[in-house]
Formats: structure tokens, C-alpha cells, sequence
């Protein structure tokens, strides 16, 4: 057990690409954690699909022995990313710690997530050291970038560090400020054991290992312990820290971190913020949770084979396991059969979590398109809360269709204000607050409805600010608005899997545009099929695929104009039979086109 004098825990926070993997990366090269030949770049990195958007998902912890004035000092560090769909997993990361490096680019400076990310730490009062990186680039603002910093976050700057994480440029200052300026974990050795449990993942061979921060008392291996939420009792296999890799010890103490093994196979017998306790010594109160992140965003997932539903639920389970953000609940459809109904935090993580069911779990999916949760308010006074459009009650029985409200803070160049601004009241936004924090640039506060933020505002404001301009979300609640469900009908029949929630005023154009990509993405059948959007009974739009026609005639040269006759007809009474009974195939790409009609006239 290492002197929790010497121990010093912390996270590096930052907005996304200002540099927190590479500065992990360099913290480990230098400390002798990894060797040369170890090193690569984003070594915390260790999931695939992070590897290859080059973005971090998942929060890492890794323990550093690094030396200082002829004293070993161990310091945690815990990486954590930077995009706002994961902002959940900083706050976990968080509460683990004593002390953040805020990590701000020297040329692009203060950011929407580097704002967000900094009121997270001080809300949990870390001790915050300003890192300004990328000192080496060609083009840098440092003064005005400090000047940022001390207006914005409101942090003094006066000793800053200035770094290059790619470079190794004053790498050793970093550490000498995490041993001067971050305090010791508080907790003694001999009170009753509390750890926190902040992360998991599922092993194959071993079960879960579960991810903690000793709180207070000594954990070691062989010990009886309990998980005071799950309210079950195991024996600790392996205990150990992560070096990066895992390597194991006898015990672990006050402000350590680290993992343990008790070869639990249940998945639901581990919970993110649960406190693990000593059996035979419990204490009075477990440690303070966290928060249940809210998910804003759902979609259907089913599996493209009807055998896969069993082992997609079992990955999904997995994956919840490892991602506390994520939840997941049986489903049926009747255009694609059993499936789940998932909710995540946004977009992004959506798409990071089927890529990695697909890559990971080997399992092929159809995706419906995503949608918000609504409140409705009925005619009998009861409330209640919809993420799937199929439960939208009848029109009649509804008194108030409410959608979420997030309030948004762009920052972005002062000379693309007007665009952003114009881009805000398309999608019925209403104006809160622009703030100048710069000559060059400024910050903008609009509070918006999440739908329409969430499928594709982020690329249209990348676009529009070309690559400059950010932005960051919280929701404040809930608004009342004129919504309707609008359904398609392909070939007369309602597809559930398409059925969507929009804005009465633009529930036309959206059902136009709707129905002439659905007319691309199906494919051409024996039978005419006719695509319809309707707003209950009323149908707002339509487009029809023409049959593939044979000729059948074609054989028929010269002789009585009445063989073809009988030919034609002949082939008029098949396709008359086949519009009966075909059933029309609906490819995946179909279910997602719901998405691409935001902007369409």
C-alpha cells in the first residue's frame, strides 16, 4: 500500500482535439510507464472504433510512479473525452479525483465543451491547472488565449503551464504542478472500507472487472466484500492497477485507484456509482452516486436475422455494462419483427455504439431513425412520457404535446454571427444572449428544441463557421409545441419503423421530401407502389414507383393486332393478382432517410 501523501489523483478535461490523449500518452512516455517501443500514439485509446475516429469514448485510468526531488510519488491520471455526448463520462471521471488539467489549444483557444467540461470540475471543487498546448504551432494566441481563460471560465492564469504534448515540451512542469498544486486524497487506512465503482467492462474469461476509487479504508485480495446497491456479497480474485496495463497487487489504499476481479457473471450485479464495502465491516452510509444520466435520444435496433436476438440482447447487455450512459428495452415492430428500443445521450454516441455491436459483437442490425422523448399532457390530467411514435395516443385524447428544450451556447467567429443567428430561427429557436469574448470571436445563447439540434445541427454549424465554430448543450426542460405524428403508408400499409414526430407547420415539407427519398431507396417491383405520408387520416403527400413493365409483345411480329391485345390484358390480370399479395421490400438505408429531411424544400 502506497503513502497517500504521495498520492495524487486527476483528470484532464479539454474541449475535443485540444490534445488530452497525447498528453496522456507523453505523461506515460516520460514517467517510464510505457517504453519507446511501447509508445504509439493515443495508447489509452484502446477500442478500435476510437482508434480509428482518432476521438476518445471511453474514460481510461492508469497509475504513474514518476520521482520527484529524490520523493516516488503515485499519480492517477484518468483520460477522458472531450465530445459532448460523452460529457457524462467526464463527470464520472470526476468524482474520482482531486485535481484537473484544463487543457486549451494555443491557437483556437476556449471552446463550448472546454466551458462545460471546467464548470463540471469546479461544481465537484477540483483543483483546476490551466494547460495551454500546441505552444509549438506556426500560429498561436497565447495572451489573447489567457486572456480567454480568466474571462470566460473565470480561472487565473498567471501560472498557466505552456506545453506541447506532441513535442514533449514541458512535460516535466506538468508534473511538478500536479505535485505542488493537487492536493493528497483525504481517507485513512483504517476506517471501514468504501470504494466507488466508476467504470466496468465484461471479460470473457474472468467476468466483469469492476473499476474503483478507494475512498477510505484498505481493500485486499482474498477479502469478502459487498456492493451496498446490488446487495451481494463475493471474494476479491485479483486485485491490481492499471499500468497501462493490468498488472496485479496485494491491496490498495486510501486515493489509490484500480481494479478488482470477483469473477461476478450476473452483468446486473454491477452498477456504476455503487460502493463497495467490507462484509463483516459495513458503514453507516455508502459514498454519494451519481446522477442517472438522462437519455435524450432513442432508436429501434433489430437484428437482420430473427436468430441474432438472443445474441444481440446479450452484447447489448455487455455494452451497458461498460457504458453506464446506455440503456436498452425488448421491442416489436411489425415491419421488422423483435428487437430493442435503445436510448442514448445524442448522435454521436448512437453511432459509436452500433459501430461498435457491429465490429465488435459481429452482429448486423437494422437501424429505425432516431427520435426525442416527448411529454404529453392527456384530456384525464395524467402525463406522460413517449420515445417511440407508435405510442403517441390518438389526437383527440391529447390536451398538450410537449418536446424538450436545450439551451445552446455556440462559440464561434464575430463575422459568422448572422449566419448561425438565421440558421438558430429556422429551426425555432428563441434568442437568449451573444457575449463578445474577443475581437475575433463570440459566444452565442440560444435556447433551441432538441430535435432539432440533435440529427444534424452539429454538421450544418461545422459548415457554416467552416470548422470554427462549436457548440454545447444542457436540456432545461420541457415546452409546449404544435406537434404531430406523421405516418407513411407504402403500398396502403402503415410502416411503423417510419413513423415520426414533427412540427405541424413543416409536417407537409417534411412529408414531401419523406416520400420522394423513400421513391429513390425502394427499389422498383412487378406492381406499382404507391408512397403516402398522412397526418392521421389525412394524407399531406404522395409519390409513386411505376412497375417494371416486360414486354411481352415482343416475340408477336406482324399477324392480328388482337394476339397482342390478349397478351396485354394477360399480363394486366398477373399484375393485378401480384399487387394483391406482394409484399414490398424496404431496404435498411430507407429506415435512416427519415433524417436527411431537415433542411429540404
Amino acid at each position: 500500500m502506497f503513502d497517500q501523501r504521495f498520492i495524487r489523483n486527476f483528470s484532464i478535461i479539454a474541449h475535443i482535439d485540444h490534445g488530452k490523449s497525447t498528453l496522456a500518452d507523453q505523461l506515460l512516455l516520460k514517467s517510464g510507464a510505457i517504453t519507446q517501443r511501447e509508445f504509439r500514439e493515443q495508447i489509452l485509446d484502446d477500442l478500435d472504433v476510437e482508434r480509428e475516429r482518432g476521438i476518445t469514448v471511453k474514460a481510461r485510468a492508469v497509475a504513474i510512479h514518476y520521482t520527484l526531488d529524490g520523493q516516488e510519488y503515485e499519480i492517477n491520471l484518468i483520460d477522458t473525452p472531450g465530445h459532448v455526448d460523452f460529457h457524462y463520462e467526464v463527470s464520472r471521471s470526476l468524482a474520482a479525483c482531486e485535481g484537473a488539467l484544463l487543457v486549451v489549444d494555443a491557437f483556437q483557444g476556449v471552446q463550448a465543451q472546454t466551458v462545460a467540461n471546467a464548470y463540471a470540475a469546479i461544481g465537484c471543487d477540483l483543483e483546476i491547472i490551466p494547460v495551454l498546448n500546441k505552444i509549438d504551432l506556426p500560429v498561436t494566441r497565447i495572451p489573447e488565449v489567457m486572456e480567454e481563460i480568466e474571462s470566460v471560465v473565470g480561472l487565473d492564469t498567471s501560472n498557466a503551464l505552456k506545453v506541447s504534448a506532441k513535442a514533449g515540451i514541458g512535460i516535466e512542469d506538468v508534473f511538478k504542478a500536479i505535485v505542488e498544486r493537487i492536493p493528497a486524497p483525504k481517507g485513512k487506512p483504517d476506517d471501514p472500507l468504501r470504494a466507488l465503482v466508476f467504470d466496468s467492462k465484461y471479460d470473457h474469461y474472468r467476468g466483469v472487472v469492476t473499476y474503483i476509487r478507494v475512498k477510505e479504508g484498505t481493500i485486499s485480495k482474498g477479502q469478502k466484500i459487498y456492493f451496498m446497491k446490488a446487495g451481494t456479497a463475493h471474494e476479491i480474485l485479483e486485485i491490481g492497477q492499471f499500468r497501462p496495463h493490468m498488472l496485479p497487487c496485494e491491496e490498495l489504499g486510501p486515493g489509490q485507484v484500480g481494479y478488482i476481479v470477483t469473477g461476478i457473471k450476473v452483468l446486473g450485479n454491477v452498477h456504476v456509482g455503487d460502493t463497495v464495502c467490507d462484509y463483516l465491516r459495513r458503514p453507516a452510509a455508502p459514498l454519494p452516486g451519481y446522477e442517472i444520466p438522462q437519455q435524450m435520444v432513442f432508436c429501434g435496433m433489430y437484428p437482420i436475422d430473427a436468430s441474432d436476438f438472443e445474441h444481440l440482447r446479450e452484447e447489448l447487455a455487455r455494452m451497458s455494462l461498460n457504458d453506464a450512459s446506455f440503456s436498452f428495452a425488448a421491442d416489436t415492430s411489425e415491419a421488422l419483427g423483435f428487437g430493442f428500443r435503445c436510448g442514448f445521450l445524442g448522435m454521436l454516441h448512437m453511432e459509436i455504439i452500433q459501430q461498435r455491436l457491429e465490429k465488435e459483437a459481429n452482429v448486423d442490425l437494422i437501424q429505425t431513425a432516431p427520435n426525442v422523448t416527448y411529454q404529453i399532457l392527456k384530456t384525464n390530467g395524467e402525463e406522460v412520457f413517449i420515445d417511440n411514435p407508435q405510442e403517441v395516443p390518438d389526437a383527440g385524447s391529447i390536451t398538450e404535446f410537449r418536446e424538450p428544450i436545450a439551451k445552446v451556447a455556440f462559440i464561434l467567429p464575430s463575422d459568422k454571427i448572422g449566419a448561425v443567428m438565421q440558421m438558430c430561427a429556422d429551426r425555432r429557436g428563441v434568442f437568449v444572449t451573444t457575449e463578445f469574448l474577443g475581437p475575433q470571436r463570440a459566444q452565442l445563447v440560444w435556447e433551441l428544441p432538441l430535435a432539432e439540434i440533435v440529427f444534424d445541427m452539429y454538421d450544418k454549424l461545422k459548415s457554416i463557421t467552416q470548422g470554427y465554430g462549436t457548440m454545447n448543450y444542457e436540456i432545461i426542460g420541457y415546452r409546449a409545441a404544435d406537434l404531430v405524428k406523421m405516418d407513411i403508408l407504402v403500398k396502403g400499409e402503415r410502416v411503423d419503423a417510419l413513423s415520426t414526430i414533427v412540427h405541424r407547420t413543416s409536417a407537409e415539407r417534411r412529408g414531401r421530401a419523406l416520400c420522394k427519398r423513400l421513391k429513390e431507396e425502394i427499389s422498383r417491383h412487378q406492381f406499382e407502389i404507391p408512397i403516402q405520408a398522412a397526418l392521421g387520416a389525412r394524407i399531406i403527400a404522395r409519390e409513386t414507383i411505376s412497375a417494371v413493365r416486360k414486354d411481352v409483345t415482343a416475340k408477336c411480329y406482324g399477324g392480328d393486332i388482337s394476339r397482342k391485345r390478349k397478351l396485354l390484358e394477360k399480363q394486366k390480370e398477373g399484375k393485378k393478382r401480384m399487387k394483391q399479395f406482394g409484399s414490398v421490400e424496404i431496404p435498411q438505408k430507407a429506415f435512416l432517410s427519415v433524417l436527411d429531411t431537415g433542411n429540404d424544400e
